[in-house]
């Protein structure tokens, strides 16, 4: 009787077809293999860990520099002299080019644990190439045109840090079952060891990175000072046309403290509100006086200012993406505001007892009131009857001058100076950027009576973390928003934090030993 040998079954294992298939165009079972990786192939999988590592970084810088997309945006503007959200491209192509590169990472990974030899197939080495330069020219970018905003990484860490430490735990540990397989398979002792030494080095400078994370949120609640007061950056921008008496009426909705605005001279010495040099963004300016829109506001006089719409414009370009929001009757409201003059905002704030910080601007070279812009505001602030103790005096041209005309002015600066020299010069108020103070600067300040407002603050994170390092008010474009953050976001006390960090290390070492055990 033959005996019949029973025919080999071939597995067509689809999933790692299609791995193989979409990370190297290698479709078929014998295109397939074992072999060590080449070391052509190797450095091409280290450009894909590096392009990965730099659009992380990348993509998280974006995330949080929400906060200030508004003011990338007017910097566009002041280069190109159109308006545009150029937030939006920006997004788009890093969402997308991080989504890619994510995905081939975990391909790579994928014939790592596999045991599979990486071969990138070329239109991914092309595309690789492309996201990796595409980033580098971005970050040049940045560094040449908004340099500051870097400092938002180590500002956002203080609120991400605790969270994003034990995402890296949780990553590094799910890593270790690929590690643990390269370590079972692999012949050469001195391989085995070189990568548990770089495993293990990695997981346990994870494991000790809380020592270097500090957060003013990880405190004792007991010391959580009051909420920062909320003044409206230019009135309420992200939901009325920006300096305009809707806006401040917006803002004194959202229980605003008072309002921040910049002011400049008419020709005839009229202080009126504008942000810009020109008035091309924010009044029809080109259709009323087409050939003056590249001029300088500073050169109208107030008859032809009020001529100008303030409204227009906003519902037109929807700076915020905010208008679909709006009813019909704000709508008409807002198609409807003019320039507002200083005199205007301080006659309201008088009314609802609400303070005024503004910055004032010196009229160019040749300006009628070129010399006499400091008298023509104290004049200005005189006339609208405001109580002087609403009024925050910024420039520092003429403060002694000041003092003696309107002694009642709160004496503030814009530039950041020692607490003790800002005493000694009797300034009891100081205006900066959130990025130029850092929570010990916060509270020597508060330490020392001396009241802190940083601009721009947007976003709840931001907010609670300046309320955590007891800041005592910040300038909002988005009054509407902070007005929902009642308690910080997240506050743990230090006993907390350091159980939550202990246990997340022990359950990770505990994993990883178990997964090292099954692959052995």
């Amino acid at each position: 009787m033959v005996k019949h040998q029973p025919l080999q079954v071939y597995e067509r294992q689809l999933c790692l077809s299609c791995i193989t298939g979409i990370y190297g165009c290698r479709w078929k079972r014998y295109q397939r293999s074992h072999d060590d990786t080449t070391k052509w192939e190797l450095l091409w999988s280290l450009v894909l860990l590096f392009t990965f590592c730099a659009l992380l970084v990348w993509f998280y810088f974006w995330l949080e520099a929400h906060n200030d997309y508004n003011e990338f945006n007017w910097s566009l503007y002041n280069r190109s002299g159109e308006w545009s959200d150029g937030t939006v491209p920006v997004l788009a192509t890093t969402a997308a080019g991080f989504t890619y590169i994510a995905f081939l990472m975990v391909l790579a990974l994928c014939h790592v644990a596999l045991g599979q030899q990486l071969n990138l197939h070329w239109l991914h080495k092309i595309g690789v190439t492309a996201a990796l330069l595409t980033t580098v020219v971005g970050v040049i970018s940045i560094n040449e045109t908004w340099q500051h905003e870097w400092d938002i990484i180590p500002i956002s860490l203080q609120a991400t840090g605790p969270f994003l430490h034990i995402g890296a735990v949780a990553a590094a540990t799910a890593l270790s079952w690929i590690v643990a397989g390269q370590v079972a398979r692999a012949d050469k002792t001195s391989f085995q060891v070189v990568v548990l030494v770089l495993y293990l080095s990695l997981l346990l400078g994870l494991y000790v990175v809380p020592l270097y994370i500090a957060s003013p949120c990880i405190m004792d609640p007991s010391n959580l000072r009051p909420r920062p007061d909320v003044i409206g950056h230019q009135g309420a921008p992200m939901l009325a046309p920006e300096n305009t008496m809707w806006s401040f009426q917006r803002a004194l909705q959202m229980n605003v403290t008072g309002w921040e605005t910049d002011v400049a001279i008419s020709v005839d010495g009229i202080p009126f509100l504008m942000h810009d040099r020109t008035l091309r963004r924010t009044t029809d300016v080109e259709n009323i006086f087409p050939d003056r829109q590249m001029e300088d506001g500073a050169f109208f006089n107030w008859t032809d200012l009020q001529q100008l719409n303030a409204g227009r414009w906003f519902l037109k370009d929807d700076p915020f993406w905010t208008t679909h929001t709006l009813s019909s009757h704000e709508r008409s409201l807002i198609a409807n505001q003019s320039v507002c003059s200083l005199e205007e905002l301080l006659k309201l704030a008088s009314y609802h007892n609400a303070t005024v910080v503004f910055r004032l601007r010196r009229p160019p070279v040749g300006h009628r009131c070129y010399h006499s812009w400091i008298n023509d505001t104290l004049q200005a602030v005189e006339r609208s009857g405001v109580p002087q103790s609403l009024v925050m005096w910024t420039p520092d041209e003429d403060r002694d001058q000041v003092r003696q005309l309107a002694p009642g002015l709160v004496q503030t600066s814009l530039v950041k100076q020692d607490p003790q020299r800002l005493r000694e010069a009797s300034i009891s108020q100081l205006v900066l950027r959130y990025s130029q103070a850092t929570t010990r600067e916060i509270r020597d300040l508060s330490e020392k009576n001396i009241s802190l407002t940083l601009y721009t603050v947007n976003e709840p994170w931001l907010y609670s973390v300046l309320w955590c390092s007891d800041v005592s008010a910040v300038s909002s474009e988005a009054p509407h928003v902070l007005k929902k953050v009642p308690y910080p976001i997240w506050l743990l006390k230090p006993d907390e934090y350091c159980l939550m960090w202990v246990c997340a290390d022990l359950i990770s070492f505990v994993a990883v030993i178990a997964i090292f055990i099954l692959q052995k």
